[in-house]
């Protein structure tokens, strides 16, 4: 927690330290994925990482200090519940799981209906989430400790995707807001935060055909009030507030960071 120092100094760089816990970012063989886990681990934590990717996966992880990498498909029930389990077994506890892995549909009409893109979207943006947040939070529980979870979102959890025609990508994320909102209350006296980290257009491999289509980032710097996409790094501060004690008072939040895009 963040007391005064014996010289009557405020430590301010503590609270956001991670020293000591154990991390587990899925999703992170590209992406946010991989800046996530790089940030832990700066910030002094043990890190897990999880995806398809396997050979992505073990290349970051050798960048790391004592880091694991599992690969993991969070649409595969058992996967899922294997892999905390392995995390489990390496480090003896999971205290900070982020929920990145994510997909989105094509352009998918309403009218047009594809349910089984639809259903497929929601399966992993919402569905393995619960089931990993559930997974992670039983661990926390069981050790009677505390713990973050992180449910990587979207403003599109709170704001339509159109003209971007993407309805199961804006539903999954609409659904992980208010799942973190429930969960939040459901463990908020048991030692386990839940809150939701909501980026807003960022570069990554999920809207990398946006970024090189000069129409698209022209519509994105029109939409955004600080008239950019954001960068990088400008998630760092939000990830680590989120996952350490610095905000230890925070749950069943979502944390903007869009440039003032859902401000409009």
């Amino acid at each position: 927690m963040n007391q005064p120092a014996a010289n009557g100094q405020i430590d301010l760089s503590s609270p956001f330290r991670l020293d000591g816990q154990v991390c587990l970012v899925t999703g992170a063989s590209s992406g946010f994925g991989v800046r996530f886990a790089r940030v832990f681990a700066a910030a002094g934590a043990k890190v897990a990482v999880a995806a398809r990717r396997a050979d992505r996966l073990e290349a970051l992880a050798a960048e790391l200090p004592d880091a694991l990498a599992v690969r993991c498909d969070v649409g595969d029930d058992d996967a899922c519940r294997d892999l905390v389990a392995q995390v489990v077994d390496r480090y003896g506890k999971v205290d900070v799981l982020v929920n990145n892995a994510g997909v989105s549909d094509a352009i998918n009409p309403g009218e047009q209906a594809d349910v089984e893109s639809f259903r497929h979207v929601v399966d992993i943006n919402l569905n393995a989430c619960f089931l990993l947040a559930g997974l992670v939070a039983a661990d926390i529980i069981g050790r009677e400790a505390t713990g973050s979870i992180i449910n990587v979102a979207s403003v599109h959890g709170h704001v339509a995707s159109a003209p971007n025609l993407q309805p199961a990508y804006a539903a999954s994320k609409a659904g992980l807001v208010n799942l973190t909102r429930d969960l939040a209350v459901q463990w908020a006296t048991r030692g386990v935060r839940v809150n939701a980290l909501c980026p807003g257009y960022f570069e990554t491999e999920l809207t990398a055909p946006m970024f090189d289509d000069d129409r698209s980032m022209a519509w994105i710097s029109r939409n955004a009030p600080m008239r950019r996409p954001g960068h990088e790094h400008e998630l760092d501060g939000a990830l680590l507030f989120l996952a350490s004690d610095a905000s230890s008072y925070v749950t069943g939040s979502s944390l903007m960071v869009d440039g003032g895009w859902t401000a409009r």
